[in-house]
């Protein structure tokens, strides 16, 4: 493959008459999506989108705005996922970094694009999805300006150029833009179909956004001619009946959606028969939980270890969740799985020294499917990728099998609710409170969230302030992912002798508070 659009382009193949993407009582089959991709691709021509241009879509769950990321691979450009949920200063930076000259987006976001427009000054075409607006073109008379003109198949272009760049935080909260190209899109989908049971025609359910790994999962699924069945929003009701209807054979879940699929009333009742593999990532899972879900859900579990910078590193496979003699393999509950034949995982040591099994030391990883680094960051690019290998920044250790298992993160990282916060970004939005002096952010663990993103503050001399009002003041702010869900005001903080606060006394002490 050397494009996004081959995904589509295969499944087409299959069928063209087959559903490809289903929304609500709407279905698009194959070949009215390769059409519509192919009228998204005119457009941005007559536009003036030239290969390599950056295209961000600004959008939920929806399948009209998943077509248009194949119409930007068929005309040779870039897609730039931008997160609905971040805040509009976040996404300013990101189409700022990413130099996007145009942007596809739904009316509800056109008070967030005003906002931001007039400081993107590369930012010259506005395209929204499903209304007339003032400050944008819409959709349909932006295809149909383009209607009669000539389009050839899906650009050959070398499978080394960049097909998408995915917007993360780094840090120190800056924006960074991880490059990806259609040959790790190649590899990774590769890597699916090979880690997870596929029998028949596919079926997948996108409940989480496809801005993230959910719409990564769907480009292997739509080569097999998969039905890609999107929901708006996650609704773990409308989850359940949507399984039973579709006969849904494939989905992605992060653990904090498990978590609450394990407690819903209409789980027992409902039919499952028709799972294959429910796929969980993006932040750690209580092993009490994943057995539950065994049991509850089905023997249909199976889990992915990667990041924007290399997707599916390892996996987890369902029968790797079972010993031979089929009872429940409890020790690997706790493992992130192997990796997979095109990749090449190790443990390294601080100065560049390849550990053995069983010791611990930072995961780091190579092979065709890891990211060519950071767009316009190569000091960040050479950090990452020091001693030719990609450092995750995970700690971890490879066991006899060479089941890899995670235990620390080195940077200060939370994974809540499978979304990446920083802790740094976090602390800064707080110093802004007039009544904080001094705070610090970790992760706590969470049986919901995976972790919880919780702060110790030191208030000003004289001052006061509720933890309920900072917590209001930091939605307000940062939203509503990387808010505290606790707070609580301490004295002073511990530091070490070079003044830095040590974020490990913090922890244990918020542990043995309970």
């Amino acid at each position: 493959m050397t494009s996004l659009a081959d995904h589509l382009d295969k499944g087409a193949s299959l069928g063209r008459d087959e559903p490809c993407l289903t929304l609500d009582d709407t279905s698009l089959t194959y070949g009215e999506a390769l059409d519509l991709s192919c009228a998204v691709a005119r457009a941005l021509h007559r536009s003036g989108v030239q290969p390599g241009d950056k295209v961000g879509i600004l959008s939920a769950n929806d399948a009209v705005a998943y077509v248009c990321v194949f119409g930007i691979a068929r005309r040779g450009a870039v897609w730039c996922p931008i997160n609905p949920r971040n805040e509009a200063d976040e996404n300013r930076d990101l189409l700022d970094l990413m130099d996007c000259s145009c942007l596809i987006f739904q009316s509800r976001f056109a008070p967030l694009v005003e906002r931001i427009v007039a400081a993107l000054p590369t930012l010259t075409l506005l395209v929204c999805l499903d209304a007339e607006l003032d400050i944008a073109v819409s959709f349909e008379n932006w295809l149909a300006a383009a209607a009669a003109d000539p389009i050839g198949p899906a650009l050959a272009a070398p499978p080394d150029d960049i097909a998408v760049i995915m917007g993360t935080s780094g840090t120190t909260g800056r924006p960074k833009g991880v490059m990806l190209t259609a040959r790790n899109f190649e590899v990774r989908s590769a890597m699916t179909l090979w880690g997870y049971p596929f029998e028949g025609r596919p079926v997948f359910l996108a409940i989480s956004p496809l801005t993230h790994a959910t719409g990564m999962f769907c480009l292997p699924m739509l080569s097999l001619g998969a039905q890609i069945v999107v929901m708006p929003k996650a609704d773990l009701t409308v989850f359940l009946r949507l399984i039973e209807r579709h006969r849904v054979t494939h989905s992605f879940l992060p653990p904090t959606l498990i978590y609450m699929l394990l407690q819903h009333e209409g789980l027992a009742a409902a039919d499952l028969s028709s799972l294959q593999c429910i796929i969980y990532g993006s932040a750690p899972i209580s092993t009490t939980r994943l057995e539950e879900a065994l049991t509850t859900i089905g023997p249909v579990m199976g889990q992915v270890y990667g990041q924007s910078e290399s997707p599916n590193m390892t996996m987890l496979s369902p029968r790797d969740h079972f010993d031979t003699d089929g009872t429940v393999a409890r020790s690997r509950l706790t493992s992130a799985g192997r990796p997979g034949p095109l990749t090449t995982l190790a443990i390294m040591d601080g100065q560049g020294r390849l550990l053995d099994r069983g010791e611990r030391g930072e995961i780091v990883v190579r092979g065709p499917g890891v990211s060519p680094g950071y767009y316009k960051s190569p000091e960040a690019t050479a950090e990452a990728s020091r001693f030719g290998w990609h450092h995750t920044g995970d700690i971890g250790y490879l066991d006899e099998e060479g089941f890899l298992f995670i235990v620390d993160r080195a940077k200060d990282m939370i994974i809540t609710g499978g979304f990446n916060v920083y802790s740094v970004e976090v602390e800064q939005a707080l110093m802004t409170h007039p009544a904080v002096r001094d705070c610090a952010v970790v992760g706590m663990p969470d049986d919901k969230w995976g972790e919880r993103v919780t702060a110790v503050v030191v208030l000003q001399p004289g001052t006061e302030a509720t933890t309920a009002e900072m917590i209001e003041y930091m939605k307000r702010r940062i939203g509503s992912v990387k808010a505290p869900k606790e707070i609580v005001v301490w004295s002073d903080l511990p530091r070490s002798l070079m003044n830095k606060v040590l974020k490990t006394d913090v922890r244990a002490r918020m542990t043995a508070a309970g």
